[in-house]
């Protein structure tokens, strides 16, 4: 077969595969309407919501699956990732069918791991990393860390400062951003519209942390997949790409500051709810746990639902999807520095070039040198800045080499017998 003649047959059937997966909209699918929650509270959050989900055909979608599995060779890297892509949207389509039943977890599991499944290391999970956080997180309490920010923006504040954001990043390619009643999260972004949740209260940080999550990655990897002429599959958000997005995310919140500490512990408290699910406890068990956890009870219904949402409100089938926050973190974070260590920061661009999964990097590199995958045309400000992104991963990867016990060790020695200082208040 002639090169164009390959080229043509790849195109064809990325073309094939995005077509499949426009209609496998999960989080829009397994939305709840606003009245569940009120019926909930109304009810005194004692008893279990009732919920039911529209029932999902996914007849053409596996159709088109089917056919395009005809045309791979399983033996050919390039045809290996798009038959993975096949089946990561053949179980999406099944977890949509599968609704309110036992066969939802399986595809779950699937696609998005449970709070066991190892990470890239093979050793941790991402339970076992919650865990980890949560029990660092308690031993602040002895800590005066200061008042924390007060959620007092609103959605419209945070419309308008997003509204500029994406406006200066994007020009004419920048999203609709709206406020809207009913949404899985307090934001969701997609290449054209940036919903932002009606209700849901806001710190000045929080603001920083969605502009930089949701616009400036979600957004930019959105607008870099459509600006593909030829393969279209790269402006598909189907789950096998998620672990990726979420990852490079949620380190866009750390590099650039917008992190905090009870964001990161959000996101440890929903693995260690996932898990609980898992283990059989019901709605009311996970919405207590997070409501002493927090004591927002309008918040706990929305971080429980998160976990139940899809599956059966009576424990042991949850949505596994928050489980990828601290994985792809993980992954983006130790692959950027691998990338550093390899001198191969010129896959940078090819990381934003669409919705991906990071191990696909060597594929993409093998179509762009085709001439069939284009580099990122958006980076998030923090990717452009090549200065302080290298320093800081040259750094990251000089610290990985230092055995960190025994410095530990040594320091925690040191510290034992200096007297505690008492700090001025207004230092605190």
């Amino acid at each position: 077969m002639s090169l164009e003649k390959e080229k043509q047959r790849i195109r064809n059937v990325s073309d094939q595969l995005y077509q499949a997966s426009r209609s496998l909209r999960v989080l829009g699918h397994l939305s709840w309407d606003a009245s569940i929650k009120q019926q909930f509270f109304a009810n005194n959050a004692k008893e279990l919501p009732v919920v039911s989900y529209e029932k999902f055909d996914a007849t053409e979608t596996l159709n088109i699956i089917e056919a395009v599995r005809t045309k791979l060779n399983p033996n050919n890297p390039i045809d290996q990732w798009l038959l993975g892509i096949a089946q990561d949207l053949e179980n999406t389509a099944k977890l949509l069918q599968s609704t309110a039943t036992p066969d939802f977890y399986k595809y779950s599991c699937d696609l998005y791991g449970t709070p066991t499944s190892p990470l890239v290391d093979q050793t941790n999970t991402s339970l076992g990393l919650a865990n980890q956080l949560a029990d660092l997180f308690a031993s602040f309490d002895m800590i005066d860390l200061g008042d924390p920010d007060v959620a007092a923006i609103d959605a419209d504040t945070v419309a308008a400062a997003m509204h500029k954001a994406t406006q200066s990043m994007f020009a004419d390619n920048a999203p609709e951003v709206s406020v809207v009643d009913t949404l899985s999260a307090n934001a969701l972004a997609g290449a054209t519209r940036i919903r932002i949740r009606r209700g849901a209260k806001f710190t000045d940080k929080d603001i920083q942390q969605l502009i930089n999550h949701e616009a400036y990655v979600h957004v930019a990897t959105s607008l870099n997949g459509r600006n593909q002429p030829d393969l279209k599959i790269l402006a598909s958000s189907y789950p096998g790409t998620t672990r990726t997005q979420e990852g490079l995310a949620v380190f866009a919140e750390f590099i650039t500051g917008s992190m905090d500490i009870d964001r990161m512990h959000r996101l440890a408290d929903r693995v260690i709810a996932i898990q609980m699910a898992v283990d059989g406890a019901d709605f009311l068990q996970v919405y207590q746990y997070f409501l002493d956890r927090i004591g927002e009870p309008d918040q706990s219904f929305e971080n429980t639902r998160r976990v139940f949402r899809g599956g059966t409100l009576t424990g042991g089938v949850p949505f596994t999807k928050d489980i990828v926050y601290l994985d792809g973190l993980l992954r983006v974070h130790n692959f950027m520095r691998s990338m550093v260590a390899t001198k191969r920061t010129d896959v940078l661009r090819m990381l934003f070039c669409g919705k991906l999964d990071l191990e696909n990097i060597p594929v993409l590199c093998e179509l762009a040198s085709m001439d069939l995958c284009q580099p990122a045309t958006y980076l998030p400000p923090w990717a452009s800045d090549l200065r302080f992104l290298l320093a800081y991963l040259t750094y990251s990867s000089f610290l990985n080499k230092i055995d960190l016990s025994q410095v530990n060790i040594h320091y925690q020695q040191l510290l034992n017998d200096a007297p505690i200082v008492a700090c001025p208040e207004n230092l605190k």
